[in-house]
């Protein structure tokens, strides 16, 4: 398949054969946009679709129009009042009849709330981990909990009755690779040798004091302090009972990740830092067995014509030698067309990724993507 059919085809197959979109990329490339994009054209196709933000910044909200921000519940947008519902000039099968558009942004604490409230064994059990100081800390400043929480809010999405496609936007690469290692990270936590350790007072019926005569937990004590230790044990102890589905929607979230329903969207830009960093990802992506990857080049600028700027300058020589006022004119579309021959020689690395697969070019806009209508520009551009 030629670059112009990659290009012709858009990304209306990921989305129509997909029940999770992963939208992925370095920062600043339009990760966002491109999710919000995806989401607005699933509704258009009659999909009721949700966005979901990992990054905390607002840039989904104001993306999106919605001038309250997002919150870590699905809001409804209404694509009639943005102008983005079916229009004649689409084409392709975009039917917006019973198509929805939700989004929200994640809320790392809010989240792990709800994951325990709705998965401890008694409202009591609930209570005893929410009040622990160790989870209170935990849920806002843990390495790798943002992560976890993502996967954990995406298997309620997945499994939510009110949405058939998930599009999941993530913080920068390296980051979105933390969350795609966050459920098999926690998989392995919960069979590592700590946690047991941590687990076998509640396991025997012992007081949290007595974790204070193990050997190895005393060396901890030392270190971290006596009473943030006990507040540790205390947080894993309470979850007695929680750690297998714990480890049930891990293993499932690895599987959901893996499968033929999710597809992975790579969003670059014509500079070579975030080229070199998107071709590194899809390389990380395919170590990981993950198939189904498409890419998007945002920002470049669009071509002009089937000449090259070669030619260009060619017919401006000519015509400068006649004095003919038109040379001006073949000057700037040299000047246009080696602009647009050197971001393709900058993306040629990654563009080759997708030879078999599917790759979008989205050209340019005279300025950032900062509402309803530039959405609309991309989108059309995607699709």
């Amino acid at each position: 398949m030629s670059g112009r059919e990659r290009r012709d085809a858009g990304l209306g197959p990921v989305v129509d054969g997909a029940g999770v979109v992963v939208c992925c990329g370095p920062g600043g490339v339009g990760k966002t946009t491109a999710a919000a994009a995806i989401g607005v054209e699933g509704a258009r196709r009659g999909r009721r679709a949700v966005v979901v933000t990992i990054d905390p910044a607002r840039r989904l909200a104001d993306a999106l129009g919605l001038a309250d921000g997002l919150g870590p519940e699905p809001t409804r947008v209404s694509l009639d009042e943005a102008g983005l519902a079916t229009d004649s000039d689409s084409g392709g099968d975009s039917s917006s009849d019973g198509g929805e558009l939700w989004a929200m942004m994640l809320d790392t604490e809010a989240a792990f709330v709800d994951v325990v409230r709705r998965n401890a064994e008694s409202p009591e059990q609930a209570e005893r981990i929410l009040a622990n100081p160790f989870f209170r800390n935990m849920a806002v400043s843990l390495s790798g909990t943002q992560e976890y929480m993502a996967a954990e809010t995406l298997h309620l999405l997945h499994h939510d009755e009110r949405f058939d496609l998930v599009v999941v936007d993530t913080p920068p690469t390296r980051n979105a690779l933390d969350f795609l290692e966050a459920p098999g990270v926690l998989a392995r936590f919960l069979d590592h040798r700590l946690f047991r350790l941590m687990m076998l007072p509640a396991q025997r019926g012992m007081r949290i004091v007595g974790v204070a005569t193990q050997p190895f937990l005393r060396a901890i004590g030392k270190v971290v302090g006596s009473d943030v230790l006990a507040d540790a044990v205390a947080f894993f102890q309470g979850f007695a009972g929680m750690e297998q589905g714990f480890r049930r929607r891990a293993d499932e979230v690895i599987g959901l990740l893996r499968s033929d329903v999710t597809r992975f969207v790579v969003v670059t830009s014509p500079r070579h830092e975030a080229v070199i960093e998107s071709t590194w990802f899809v390389d990380q992506l395919a170590d990981q067995g993950i198939e189904g990857i498409a890419g998007v080049v945002n920002r470049i600028h669009p071509a002009f014509g089937d000449g090259s700027a070669a030619d260009a300058a060619a017919e401006a020589d000519r015509l400068e030698a006649v004095d003919d006022p038109a040379a001006g004119l073949w000057r700037n579309l040299a000047e246009l067309r080696a602009l647009r021959e050197a971001e393709l020689s900058q993306v040629a690395e990654f563009a080759k990724l997708f030879d078999d697969g599917v790759l979008v070019e989205v050209p340019l806009l005279s300025g950032d993507v900062h509402d309803r209508d530039g959405i609309d520009h991309v989108r059309k551009a995607l699709f």
